[in-house]
């Protein structure tokens, strides 16, 4: 089984890369109501937050290839609107290109053939993995509908996901 897991709610500090943000107090708390499969390989990205996503199901391994989509963005009230248009195929600027997201994520995925694994990443990144290997109809519908947080179990195979329900 693999779960995909998208960080809890951070603190947003708007002088500090996002990349450096820790979760808030109601981020650990909902991050700690999230239940994985017993005897899971947990890795999550190299930020701060997917670690502490996870860390309250056991040890973590951490690996950059599972970080955020890397990006030139300045801090504002439209990035949601800059960001929705990227995972649906915009090209931004000084924005990581997708195809290079999505060899990241598969060469990572790959490194940890046993199963359950649950990674902790970030938005956009898994957006643009689920889109390349499971096809989302609607990228950024998506994108725009996950959860802090959020755990999705992935089929491969079935080019399915689906979510699991926190406790």
């Amino acid at each position: 089984m693999l779960v995909v897991v998208r960080h809890a709610m951070p603190v947003v500090e708007p002088l500090m890369l996002p990349d450096r943000w820790v979760l808030s107090d109601e981020g650990r708390a909902a991050a700690g109501r999230l239940v994985f499969p017993q005897g899971a390989t947990l890795v999550a990205s190299g930020e701060p937050k997917a670690i502490q996503t996870l860390e309250h199901a056991g040890p973590v391994i951490s690996d950059t290839r599972f970080n955020e989509v890397h990006r030139v963005e300045a801090f504002g009230d439209d990035f949601r609107v800059v960001r929705r248009a990227y995972v649906d195929g915009v090209d931004h600027p000084d924005w990581e290109r997708r195809a290079e997201v999505v060899a990241r994520f598969d060469e990572a995925i790959a490194s940890y053939p046993d199963r359950p694994l649950v990674v902790a990443s970030h938005g956009m990144a898994m957006t643009v993995w689920l889109t390349a290997r499971i096809g989302l109809d609607d990228p950024g519908e998506f994108w725009a509908d996950l959860r802090l947080p959020d755990a999705l179990a992935i089929d491969l195979d079935a080019r399915s996901w689906s979510r699991l329900t926190p406790q």
